[in-house]
């Protein structure tokens, strides 16, 4: 009744400011009202892009069609987290070409006419997404634009409206890559390496140095007479602000209580396990066996000897010195194992596979086809013709699909280890009728199968109400702030983690992942707020409290004080050891007087360039290298780890650095500078991104 309660006050709150806000709509400017509205929502919206809200509603619609768009070209319904978090991406991707990339590049006078777009369909260029698309392609597996025409007059009879949403995708993304295309070019062709360019690089890196240098590096031990003022420390904040922008993050404190099953828990899943064991010698239905009675399910796969160590050294060691039989039980914490070898044989790993795949208007062809083939027919030449697959080509043969394996296999082609070198024959999968051939085999090895019976105890509902009943005593003494939190910690003795500036992408809380649910409660919570008992993966429980709140934004001048501090003090050290060092060696001019003087010692270094990255020299004394006369000492120099003295012996000059080198390292800096559009206009149109507060 208490929780409806406040349920009922909150609503109430909420139609309150409604009503509110309604009759100030009477007297106040709409656009006004329609920014405290924006404000209101922005905390439920997915993000912005370019000033509109994306809110999750619009863009769970975006995920729901590219879910079937992706459940068309699959096959498939099913989707783990991966592909989840996949089609996630590209219908956020998709917003972002709506609302800011195509935007952009119309501002910057580029088009994609509707003659050009149609050329991109069924023209005489036809864009890959089209041309490469199995469903457009004839008998003999080449792009037919009469296909394409086909399937769009189709569409209108399709009652189910897939194909609409399917041929709006495809004219989409057609549409869109076009546009990153002519973009990119012009990026591309903007970037030019003059001729004066081209030539420095060329010379430079051409060119190699033989020399001397000596290196002392910077002290350790901070100088007492080196300080940095707070109005130092403001002035580099203010000119370098750039460089604390942050998202926005929370700093948390945490109790965790690991459940463990306790000694009664492991007492009863032993004697659950020791019933199993008497009867799994004996068992005739395996899989149905270890359904029952095991954590681990029954495996077709065949193991040779060492595949089994990452299961136990004993499993492995057993199944090793036996062909039949099963192992005694072996204990590991609250894990029980053990193996019965079911078969053993001689096996090949793998086996190098070629077929055709016949498409349905083909599959009468199977027999014929067959007979063909072992009569030595031209199996390269009958996949182009037939086959429905035209992506297989190992080694450049059409119909090759390669080196498969029990663990890298094709569903349904399981029978290719075990089948004759050099005998075709036809197997039906899942994607139609294949005419199969294994061409070669590797050496067989003695092979065994094997049943694994394991049975890990876990913690039964009276352990789990003990930790509960730990957590929830913690979480009452700690009662609603940070104060009382750390109270109830003292009183308890219980250890609190720290973990500071978690996101909203934050998941994992030291080993514990999964634990997204404490991160969405530290972004709704005030500071100070304490938690109810949260409850992870079923084997944690956390109360936490959250100790700082950032804003999107800057960090703090008074939170990076103390690092810009620390870089005042060695920026000032470097320069306070620079004036020690030239009035140390003032008027020498001897690299080996030098190193003298500074207790050092002269290093040799051959054949440095400009493109040198190696070894162990500061890049300060690569810099003088190439810029210092032969035969003279130049330095002091301020280095990135100390000061440097550098001496020039001899320089050649080479031919290794081409004018076609220069060429590629442009048309790389180009390619990258293509790479940063999405970023840059994201920065630009101050894109916020609030997926991870959802998901």
């Amino acid at each position: 009744m208490a929780v409806l309660q406040r349920f009922r006050d909150k609503a109430g709150l909420a139609i309150s400011i409604i009503i509110g806000l309604a009759l100030l709509s009477f007297i106040i400017d709409p656009s006004t009202l329609e920014t405290a509205m924006n404000s209101m929502s922005s905390k439920y919206d997915v993000g912005q892009i370019s000033g509109k809200n994306i809110s999750f509603t619009d863009f769970q619609e975006e995920v729901d069609r590219y879910t079937t768009i992706n459940e068309m070209l699959s096959g498939s319904s099913v989707q783990n987290e991966e592909s989840q978090k996949q089609i996630r991406n590209a219908a956020w991707q998709n917003l972002l070409d709506k609302y800011m990339f195509i935007k952009s590049a119309k501002a910057a006078g580029i088009t994609v006419g509707d003659q050009e777009l149609k050329n991109l369909l069924v023209g005489d260029t036809p864009s890959p997404i089209v041309s490469r698309n199995p469903v457009f392609v004839n008998e003999a597996g080449v792009f037919d634009p009469a296909k394409v025409v086909e399937f769009e007059r189709s569409i209108g009879s399709d009652d189910t409206g897939r194909m609409k949403l399917y041929w709006d995708y495809l004219q989409n993304s057609i549409y869109t890559q076009q546009f990153y295309q002519k973009y990119a070019s012009l990026c591309a062709n903007s970037y030019v390496d003059n001729a004066i360019m081209a030539k420095n690089a060329i010379a430079s890196n051409n060119t190699t140095a033989n020399v001397e240098y000596v290196h002392t590096a910077y002290p350790f031990v901070q100088d007492s007479t080196v300080t940095v003022s707070d109005a130092e420390i403001k002035a580099f904040y203010k000119e370098n602000k750039k460089m604390f922008k942050q998202p926005a993050n929370r700093d948390v404190e945490y109790v965790m209580f690991e459940v463990v099953p306790s000694s009664k828990d492991l007492n009863e899943n032993e004697i659950a396990f020791q019933k199993a064991y008497e009867e799994f010698g004996e068992a005739q239905n395996i899989k149905a066996f270890l359904l029952k009675n095991s954590d681990q399910t029954y495996s077709d796969l065949w193991y040779k000897k060492g595949e089994l160590s990452s299961v136990s050294a004993a499993t492995e060691e057993f199944v090793a010195a036996n062909t039949s039989g099963v192992s005694e039980i072996e204990k590991n914490g609250a894990t029980l194992r053990a193996v019965r070898v079911m078969e053993s044989a001689m096996k090949s790993d793998s086996a190098y596979v070629k077929h055709i795949l016949l498409s349905s208007a083909d599959e009468a062809l199977a027999d014929s086809l067959l007979n063909v083939i072992q009569k030595g027919g031209d199996f390269s030449a009958l996949a182009a013709e037939y086959s429905a697959d035209q992506n297989s080509a190992d080694q450049g043969q059409l119909g090759n699909i390669g080196w498969l394996t029990q663990v890298y296999m094709i569903p349904g082609f399981e029978g290719v280890i075990d089948a004759t070198v050099g005998k075709p024959e036809i197997i039906n999968t899942i994607y139609g009728k294949h005419i199969v051939v294994v061409t070669k085999k590797t050496a067989p090895v003695l092979k065994k199968k094997v049943a694994i019976l394991e049975k890990t105890a876990v913690a039964g509902k009276e352990t789990l109400n003990s930790y509960y009943s730990q957590a929830n005593n913690f979480a009452v003494l700690a009662g609603k702030d940070i104060e009382g939190f750390h109270k109830a910690a003292d009183s308890l003795k219980t250890y609190v983690h720290t973990l500071n500036r978690i996101t909203e992408g934050t998941s994992t809380y030291g080993a514990v992942e999964n634990a997204k649910e404490l991160t969405r409660w530290a972004f709704d919570a005030k500071k100070g707020e304490v938690s109810t008992v949260k409850t992870i993966n079923q084997n944690y429980f956390f109360v936490i409290t959250l100790k700082e709140i950032r804003k999107e934004g800057y960090t703090s001048l008074n939170e990076v004080a103390p690092i810009i501090k620390e870089k005042l003090l060695s920026d000032k050290t470097a320069d306070r050891e620079l004036e020690k060092i030239t009035e140390k060696t003032k008027g020498m001019t001897s690299i080996e007087e030098i190193a003298k003087a500074l207790n050092t010692d002269v290093v040799k270094a051959e054949a440095l360039t400009f493109s040198y990255f190696g070894g162990q020299e500061d890049p300060a004394i690569l810099g003088a290298a190439l810029a210092a006369p032969e035969g003279k000492v130049v330095g002091p120099v301020k280095g990135v780890s100390g000061i440097c003295f550098v001496k020039v012996n001899s320089r050649q000059e080479g031919s290794f650095y081409t004018e076609e080198d220069a060429k590629t390292l442009a048309a790389q800096k180009a390619q990258y500078l293509g790479q940063q559009i999405i970023p840059i206009m994201m920065e630009e149109y101050d894109v916020k991104d609030n997926r991870e507060r959802f998901y």
